[in-house]
């Protein structure tokens, strides 16, 4: 059982006879054209060769005709067959320069005319098939070098902005990174301390500040139209124009979201360091206050000291004195003062113990003032030799 022919050819006979469309017909759909010019609403998509019969035209006239089609947009890859008469004599090079694929004439057999068609049919799809693949392998070649100049840039952003100290540097940073992919954007940053509104010329707009705060809780991404929100922890981006390429779209949603991601990271990192600053002065203001205190309680210490050991001195200077006119033996007296002298001498030693006491304790604010008064940050020996002292 025969098939039906499934490709078509197009057959250009100025004589308008298309004397070939019959003996054509059982290998190709044939579509005759009696013009020597292809119309424009014709298109090459829709066939699979091109035949011309050049029977009753001059040299000139059917070389300027191949190369005409040849020039044609979305002709050019179209196998061109050449169909002169039995005994027509062509200089092989120029044929060649007018762009014709095979030359037939009218002595060929019509088995071997179309075995010769479909032949150059077959390698037609081949090359389209080709190029198609060569395409999509450029297509992929280019999409890795973009996705690998986007993560060289990623990485750039990420080794970079652990050397911001505020929000504003990271900002701006994060601005220079977005440049890469071509992006208008607002962005928007809820640090501990403050909320901070930044667009790329450094000046904040309402509008989009009122939006991102609104949007900072609605997930981690809000498209509508071509904008998109961005949200990740402290961090919202508001991205004004994605492009329409979806794959792109998908790119850029995947590379800008793991920026926003090591800018809270940042974020965070830069509001631990504030409050570490804020607790080290509440620390260096209570040391300052602790050291005020102490020094009056010193003061005051050894004042009632002295008077205590004024007091002790004098009581035992008039117990003296009063045992001259005391009726007392030899023996009471010296009991007596033995007495009073041992009371003497442990008061003096109770009063040299406080003072030992006083002087460690003196050492030990001395120290902490040193180390949390100091304005540069202390190494981790010296902090080690304080919680040793505690």
């Amino acid at each position: 059982m025969a098939h039906s022919p499934t490709q078509s050819l197009l057959l250009i006979d100025a004589s308008g006879a298309c004397r070939l469309a019959e003996s054509l017909s059982s290998g190709f759909i044939v579509h005759g054209l009696n013009v020597l010019a292809v119309p424009a609403e014709l298109s090459a998509q829709d066939f699979a060769v091109l035949l011309l019969d050049a029977r009753g035209l001059s040299q000139a006239e059917y070389f300027a005709l191949c190369r005409a089609l040849k020039t044609q947009p979305g002709w050019e890859d179209l196998p061109l067959f050449l169909y002169v008469g039995e005994n027509e004599k062509l200089d092989m090079m120029q044929v060649y320069e007018a762009g014709v694929d095979d030359v037939v004439n009218a002595a060929t057999d019509t088995s071997e005319l179309l075995a010769r068609l479909n032949k150059a049919v077959f390698h037609t799809i081949a090359q389209r098939q080709l190029k198609s693949r060569l395409k999509q392998a450029n297509e992929m070649a280019f999409t890795a070098m973009a996705d690998t100049s986007d993560l060289g840039v990623n990485i750039q952003f990420l080794v970079h902005c652990h050397e911001c100290s505020n929000v504003d540097e990271l900002g701006m940073l994060l601005f220079r990174t977005l440049g890469h992919y071509q992006l208008n954007c607002s962005l928007q940053i809820r640090s501990a301390f403050e909320v901070k509104n930044l667009e790329e010329t450094g000046l904040a707009k309402d509008l989009e500040a009122r939006l991102l705060w609104e949007l900072k809780d609605s997930g981690r991404y809000v498209d509508f139209g071509r904008r998109c929100v961005m949200n990740y922890g402290k961090v919202s981006l508001l991205v004004k124009k994605m492009p329409d390429d979806p794959r792109r779209f998908g790119a850029i949603k995947d590379n800008v979201f793991s920026l926003l991601q090591g800018a809270d990271a940042r974020v965070t990192a830069v509001d631990n360091a504030r409050l570490l600053e804020m607790e080290r002065d509440v620390m260096r203001g209570m040391a300052q206050n602790m050291q005020k205190v102490m020094a009056q309680v010193d003061n005051r210490y050894q004042e009632v000291m002295a008077r205590c050991a004024t007091l002790v001195e004098d009581i035992a200077m008039r117990v003296e004195q009063s045992i001259l006119f005391l009726d007392l033996t030899e023996a009471q007296e010296e009991t007596f003062t033995e007495i009073m002298q041992t009371g003497v001498h442990a008061v003096n030693r109770l009063f040299a113990e406080g003072i030992r006491i006083d002087e460690s304790f003196r050492r030990l604010i001395d120290h902490l003032n040193t180390t949390v008064l100091s304005g540069d940050h202390a190494s981790v020996d010296e902090l080690r030799r304080v919680l040793d002292r505690l």
